[in-house]
């Protein structure tokens, strides 16, 4: 069974991001592991070490969290959690290697984020380095059972195809309605049928699951911007994206990538490009 992993520092956000992945769980009939890091090191520290302290104080937050949310897991799915001291970013994909994890979910504070807590600052490593799907949520995000629009932005790269599989299982699980969206920077009908041959290939994968979907364009300079806006006028649950910049025709990968992650209300979906992908 591949869990679903939880990134906790016990801030308010990262207490919300596990009350997001439990209908998560359930659909997919995934444990879901917590996991807090320890990230400073006692030669790192000015002061006397205190990671024994932290280690029993996380424990027994560990305990209340456990009691309050496994009970709203499904029959037969556990929710566990583990302490790790390290790199946040690094200790979370070794435990998503080792356990062979569907998903990771960790909290976005969002461009201001919050120093006291270790989410804020580190989501977007745990978004580039993992080896698996990565949803980022914010605190304020409303706890929904069902995933009912997800937002697909398809452009010119040839990894974009690449959210497909997991999209597909999302959506056949809720009963999604996918909204494919290819989009351009430029007017050029050149450029642009690349981005249209791969939304070409994503309506075709969608239709041979038998997933609803729905086809749209958009041309902007600033599609960050602009898919933030569709997303929010479509009432999407979530936008899924590619986490890598490989040619300049990538336009939401990259930088971009981390503005959606920050700037984004809606869950984001970050999936990681791999080589010799096929569907």
């Amino acid at each position: 069974m591949n869990p679903i992993i939880v990134a906790v520092d016990f801030s308010n956000t990262s207490v919300h991001a596990i009350e997001y992945a439990i209908p998560l769980a359930n659909k997919l009939k995934s444990d879901i592991q917590l996991i807090w890091v320890d990230k400073i090191s006692p030669q790192e520290s000015l002061y006397p070490d205190t990671s024994t302290q932290n280690r029993n104080e996380a424990k027994k937050r560990f305990e209340e969290l456990s009691g309050n949310y496994g009970k709203k897991l499904a029959k037969g799915l556990r929710l566990e959690y583990k302490l790790k001291r390290g790199k946040i970013y690094h200790e979370i994909d070794n435990l998503a290697r080792l356990t062979h994890a569907e998903l990771i979910v960790t909290g976005a504070h969002g461009i201001s984020g919050f120093e006291e807590f270790w989410i804020g600052s580190n989501a977007f490593k745990i978004v580039t380095y993992a080896s698996c799907p990565v949803i980022t949520v914010r605190q304020d995000r409303i706890i929904k059972k069902s995933l009912d629009r997800i937002l697909l932005p398809m452009d010119g790269s040839a990894e974009t195809i690449q959210k497909l599989p997991f999209v597909v299982k999302l959506a056949k699980l809720f009963k999604s309605e996918v909204h494919v969206v290819t989009t351009h920077t430029s007017h050029l009908k050149s450029i642009q049928r690349i981005a249209e041959k791969y939304s070409k290939v994503a309506t075709g994968y969608l239709q041979l699951h038998s997933v609803d979907f729905v086809t749209d364009s958009i041309i902007a300079n600033d599609l960050t911007k602009a898919v933030l806006m569709y997303a929010t006028n479509v009432q999407a649950d979530l936008i899924a994206i590619m986490t890598e910049q490989e040619t300049p025709v990538n336009i939401l990968l990259g930088p971009q990538a981390q503005q959606l992650v920050n700037q984004s209300q809606v869950p984001v979906l970050s999936i990681h490009p791999i080589k010799n992908f096929g569907l």
